[in-house]
């Protein structure tokens, strides 16, 4: 058998199929080949959106895509801090959220197989992205999300269409949930799907191209499942690999205080992740995740690049919205996890002098219209 996928947990090898999302075993499913890449010399002919970069992404006929002109979000000086800090706003799509990335690779990849139905779990921004883009595919959508998901994400998901099925309990519950429709429809999921991985790398591509085709020496990222840190990973890893950049940036994860699995691994130097015992509603709602699908890689790609992981309390997640709200910048509360954080990993010597580091803003702040901080 001509293995596209292979188990990362078990190493079985499987042929992409719309119904396979994950290994007989449970483990989540990762790509058997490494893809091609492209040139930047061919870049500059080219449209300024992610799809500059179709060679990578693994769809066959890109001119197809299902697409919104998503990609090549600002990057902008951050005020006031008095290092060589970046934000990448990849709040700026279509949706509000970095997630338009994945589903428009995922939605673009299903519809070439022919896909006309999906399911997904989210907590909200990757059902909004999956609902958006599987409506201008014409495909039918369900989204499972948790009860306590910010009312205007909730609205998001239903105007575009999909139907929307609330999940009581915590976000853990959510994803158990939608495995009984998984079994008959194709599973759009952010988490195991590796296509939607496969967009989210972009965020990297982007993020060397505006510096010149250079790697930043730090990325501050918010973390819970984790598809933002491993899109990093993945993205500056090809770069270098490619020998188009050098070097591949220490990715510095942060977590919400309330619902800490990685960071509970990180500081126990455990290589596996636990559930997280005993989690609290949390202002970052998007990274509440008591136990991330691919941990595993997670914490690889952290060890890997020397980074380390940090928490953070309600107050600072609230005085870090508030912070880049005086910088003109309107983020979610789960973006503005990055701030306070940065300023602890400068304390801790994990970011020097004289680095460059971009922090990662992911949801838009009207993504959580009557839960912001005032």
């Amino acid at each position: 058998m001509h293995a596209d996928l292979l188990c990362e947990e078990c190493d079985r090898p499987y042929e992409t199929h719309p119904t396979r999302y994950r290994c007989d075993c449970g483990g989540p499913l990762d790509f058997a080949s490494p893809p091609r890449i492209f040139t930047p010399a061919d870049l500059p002919a080219r449209p300024a959106t992610m799809w500059r970069y179709h060679e990578a992404l693994r769809v066959d006929r890109p001119t197809d895509a299902v697409t919104m002109g998503e990609g090549m979000t600002p990057l902008i000086p951050a005020g006031g801090r008095g290092h060589d800090h970046h934000l990448k706003l990849d709040f700026t799509f279509p949706t509000g959220s970095y997630k338009d990335r994945g589903a428009a690779v995922l939605i673009s990849k299903l519809r070439e197989m022919g896909v006309d139905s999906v399911v997904e779990d989210s907590s909200g921004n990757a059902g909004a992205a999956i609902a958006a883009y599987a409506a201008r595919a014409g495909m039918r959508c369900l989204i499972y999300a948790p009860s306590t998901t910010s009312p205007a994400k909730l609205d998001q998901i239903r105007v575009f269409g999909a139907e929307l099925r609330l999940v009581e309990g915590d976000r853990q519950a959510t994803t158990e949930a939608v495995l009984e429709a998984a079994g008959t429809t194709c599973n759009a999921s952010h988490n195991w799907n590796p296509y939607f991985i496969t967009g989210v790398k972009t965020v990297a591509f982007e993020i060397a191209e505006q510096l010149g085709w250079r790697a930043p020496d730090n990325v501050v990222a918010p973390v819970g499942f984790g598809s933002i840190l491993l899109g990093l990973h993945r993205g500056f890893t090809e770069l270098r690999d490619a020998g188009i950049t050098d070097s591949v940036p220490r990715l510095l994860a942060v977590q919400a205080a309330r619902c800490c699995p990685i960071h509970e691994a990180w500081s126990a130097e455990n290589d596996t992740v636990a559930r997280f015992a005993n989690p609290q509603p949390t202002l970052a709602e998007g990274i509440a995740s008591t136990r991330p699908i691919r941990a595993r890689q997670i914490m690889a790609a952290i060890r890997e690049t020397d980074g380390a992981v940090e928490t953070v309390t309600e107050d600072e997640i609230a005085r870090g919205v508030r912070a880049l709200a005086r910088d003109g910048v309107y983020v979610e509360p789960t973006s503005a996890v990055v701030v306070s954080a940065f300023d602890r990993f400068v304390e801790r010597g994990q970011i020097a002098d004289g680095d460059l580091t971009v922090s990662i803003l992911t949801g838009s702040g009207l993504k959580s219209l009557g839960k912001a901080p005032g």
